[in-house]
């Protein structure tokens, strides 16, 4: 028997958690046979990664779930052409420090690098370089997708069926992705050329977000979500650019980790409001010009293991979303005041402007415009009416949120996001569904 049940799975906002039946394949070959063992024994499957996605995407407890983390070996890689072939479940911490010595990168990751490569092509992850890299469906040359009825597709951007475009960014929810052919971008250093600047407001953050984007590969900036009045919107601004010389070194594993969930009263309005304020204070300090390895510059959080556990037993949601440029300075001024009036603080708020090259995703998330992302301690129903007035503020202004980091977005509110969903519909697996495609689904 291939799946064995599991008392307890999550996703990394572990706000849902749920008895689970999990299978392990650890070779693609072995994939078919749990495929056919589960379309016997559950009325749905679902494949996963390492689920740092936040919310619901990786959840199937009506069904099974196939975690694909032991399917992790590199198949081919010209390093003439920076041409890899890998199976989906190869992460990107491994591929990394297989390749960074090689002189090798990444041409778009997520602020994780604990998460697969089959799993980043089906959320169509995007980085700070969107404006000028687009997302990573923009890179993909290939993949390998088996469906529930046998049959294996080899797809690509030639794909005239949609199959390929409802792949990336689909979720899991077309078939399994059994392995991936991707364009890697060549370094002649790990270093980065990093500036951060302070700004004192919404206006400060558009200004150097538009003279950043041309002549910096990578822009961000964290936001003090709980500064009101003329401060609103203030923050700190990073830009950088991959270092020309310096050495080839891959990143460390391991750090320090957090053993324990906090108690549920450590993250609250006072503490939060202490920590933006100091933050904000560190650095405006510490701005100005610096030369630092990837791994801090790309993957901060990643430096402290199960970082997840300071929002408590109780868990947290994300939320991230993105209004169009006509209207996203209105926007998130009204988000950050919404979030400000509640209290309801988030240590990690990001804001970064999207450029305009499309991903060939169906349900890709980024879009041109500004994207705000926030994590919110679960404090049940309070914190699900504020999520609910970000809502009106977002939709109103023709905006959407990102699949990805959701575990509540309301049907209507995906939908109208996505207006394409019916179309993305008509490619899912009959076999595959999640607690996110129930809730927004057909």
């Amino acid at each position: 028997m291939v799946f064995a049940p599991t008392s307890e799975w999550t996703s990394w906002g572990r706000v849902n958690r749920a008895p689970h039946h999990v299978a392990r394949p650890t070779w693609r070959q072995d994939i078919p046979a749990v495929v056919a063992e589960g379309r016997q024994r559950f009325p749905s499957l679902l494949p996963v990664g390492l689920r740092r996605s936040y919310g619901d995407s990786v959840l199937n407890p009506a069904g099974a779930v196939i975690d694909m983390t032991g399917v992790d070996r590199m198949i081919a890689f010209d390093p003439a052409t920076g041409v890899l072939r890998a199976d989906a479940g190869l992460s990107f911490d491994a591929l990394l420090r297989a390749l960074v010595p090689r002189g090798f990168f990444l041409p778009v990751t997520p602020g994780t690098r604990f998460v697969t490569l089959g799993g980043a092509v089906a959320n169509d992850v995007h980085g700070k370089n969107h404006h000028g890299a687009g997302t990573i469906g923009c890179w993909v040359r290939r993949l390998g997708l088996l469906r529930s009825d046998g049959r294996e597709h080899d797809l690509g951007p030639d794909d005239e069926t949609g199959l390929f475009a409802a792949t990336i960014g689909g979720l899991g929810l077309t078939g399994i992705i059994t392995w991936v052919e991707l364009s890697l971008m060549p370094i002649t250093s790990t270093m980065m050329d990093v500036e951060t600047i302070a700004f004192d407001d919404l206006d400060g953050f558009f200004a150097l977000a538009e003279a950043s984007e041309q002549a910096f590969d990578y822009t961000v900036a964290w936001v003090d979500c709980l500064a009101g009045g003329a401060r609103t919107g203030r923050g700190l601004f990073t830009r950088g650019r991959h270092a020309a010389a310096g050495p080839l070194e891959a990143g460390k594993a391991g750090g320090p980790t957090i053993p324990m969930d906090f108690p549920g009263f450590a993250l609250n309005g006072l503490s939060i409001r202490a920590f933006n304020a100091l933050y904000a204070w560190n650095g405006r300090r510490t701005a100005g010009n610096s030369i630092q390895h990837y791994q801090p510059f790309f993957y901060p959080l990643d430096a402290i293991g199960q970082w997840n556990r300071m929002y408590g037993q109780r868990g947290m949601f994300q939320y991230q979303s993105v209004v169009p440029p006509d209207a996203a300075r209105d926007a998130t001024a009204a988000m950050l005041r919404a979030i400000a009036s509640a209290g309801e603080g988030s240590f990690l708020a990001v804001l970064k402007t999207f450029g305009d090259r499309p991903s060939p995703g169906m349900l890709s998330f980024p879009s041109p415009g500004t994207t705000l992302a926030l994590d919110f301690p679960n404090r049940g129903d309070g914190t699900l009416a504020l999520l609910a007035r970000l809502d009106a503020i977002v939709r109103e202004a023709g905006g959407k949120l990102y699949p990805a980091k959701d575990g509540r977005i309301p049907r209507d509110m995906f939908r109208a996001g996505y207006p394409g969903w019916e179309r993305f519909a008509s490619h899912v697996d009959p076999l595959m569904s999640s607690m996110f495609w129930n809730r927004v689904g057909p």
